[in-house]
């Protein structure tokens, strides 16, 4: 972890054999997005996404089919010795359902309740309770997940009507992220007071605007040492989604908030719903907070570099790294730490090369075609040929298996 950034205190939460909180990693999460009750698709989904890395997978469950389904795809995970919690994303009828479906309610590891869709007035209560006393009878976390485009509509018109009456009203943004907190913080009161252990209890406030969650959780973390579970809502599609998501979460993460993450990607048609885990990984470990696979340090390219050869060997390293760590992981602890230079030209490509663990200067334009190889700031080597890529990868095999023992 990167010494510069002190995590906020919180309380850790079990979730089958996960920890979050605490001084635990934070954690990456995501969520499938196929018809719950479809369980064969959706047991491939959540299979991918743990392979990928994800250490949470959260799903829908909304109607007899979907809960029904839930201890199966949990039975044939478990038989392909996947064994990542599953969080039943629950809206509006949680409460029946998971009073139903008893099977359902043991199958999941953690149940996220949103305080605005649980029924209005006493019929909020009532459900909430029921939804608590099932996490308990089962001993289940629950996160309390308050989302801006879906408030409890009794609690926001209190506060509104109060926030009127005040001298000094807050505005309407202000105003806003009052209510998110209060939201949280009241529901996780409320379920304590039925009895649930406040080490079960993990919060969240969604927001789509990145000032808006940046306010928000900086709110949220000084009034609580709950465990936080950080992410946009609806952040959008390709890089306004990426770059959103990790301009908030960034600034938060900086300030040592924030104990698990999902980035909620809109997948690109037909696109793979794993790109989400991977964006995840990425701002963790470029903060420096962990580490999950080789780093590939690349230069953009410039007129020195007209020849793409360099960009075509940075991808075909960086994909290759990407599906060895898996098997590496199993053999070689750390690893995951390594990085790897490909650079186009001889400004900077020796002395990045030398930074790195391992490094290749490819040659720019007009420059002697070889392409020298540094292992641990030492030039080990010059590579030439059309075979470059591979005699590379080679290389990169032997420093694996003779430094990570």
């Amino acid at each position: 972890m990167n010494p510069q950034i002190s995590r906020r205190k919180s309380i850790s939460v079990s979730i089958q054999h996960l920890i979050i909180g605490g001084q635990a990693p934070i954690a990456v999460q995501s969520m499938t997005n196929t018809d719950t009750a479809d369980i064969s698709a959706t047991t491939r989904q959540i299979a991918e996404l743990a392979r990928a890395g994800s250490e949470i997978v959260r799903m829908t469950v909304n109607n007899d089919a979907a809960a029904a389904a839930a201890p199966v795809i949990r039975e044939k995970l478990d038989a392909q010795g996947i064994n990542v919690p599953i969080v039943g994303d629950f809206h509006y009828n949680g409460h029946q359902l998971l009073e139903k479906y008893p099977e359902c309610a043991q199958a999941l590891a953690k149940y996220r309740i949103n305080p605005g869709n649980v029924g209005g007035g006493k019929k909020h209560d009532a459900r909430f309770a029921s939804m608590i006393e099932t996490a308990i009878r089962y001993d289940k976390a629950i996160r309390i997940g308050v989302n801006w485009g879906s408030l409890d509509k009794t609690l926001a018109a209190k506060m509104m009507d109060e926030n009127a009456r005040a001298s000094n009203p807050l505005d309407a943004d202000h105003m806003m992220h009052e209510i998110m907190v209060a939201s949280a913080l009241q529901s996780a009161a409320q379920a304590e007071h039925i009895g649930l252990p406040r080490n079960r209890i993990t919060l969240s406030c969604k927001m789509s605007r990145v000032q808006d969650l940046i306010a928000v959780y900086q709110t949220l973390a000084n009034h609580c040492d709950h465990a936080l579970h950080l992410g946009l809502t609806e952040a959008g599609m390709g890089s306004k989604g990426i770059v959103a998501s990790t301009a908030a979460l960034a600034v938060l993460l900086q300030q040592g908030i924030g104990d698990t993450i999902r980035i909620s990607l809109t997948p690109e048609p037909g696109g793979d719903r794993t790109q989400e885990v991977r964006v995840a990984q990425e701002i963790l470990q470029s903060m420096g907070l962990r580490a999950f696979t080789p780093t590939v340090i690349a230069c953009p390219g410039c007129g020195r570099t007209t020849s793409t050869y360099f960009q075509t060997l940075a991808q075909d390293i960086q994909t290759y790294l990407r599906e060895q760590i898996p098997y590496w992981k199993q053999q070689y602890p750390g690893v995951e730490n390594m990085d790897v230079a490909v650079m186009g030209c001889v400004v900077n490509g020796p002395g990045e090369s030398k930074h790195a663990n391992i490094g290749i200067s490819l040659p720019g334009t007009g420059e002697q075609p070889s392409a020298p190889v540094y292992i641990d700031g030492i030039k080990t080597t010059t590579l030439k040929g059309q075979d470059i890529a591979d005699q590379f990868k080679q290389i990169v095999n032997q420093y694996v298996q003779t430094t990570y023992q």
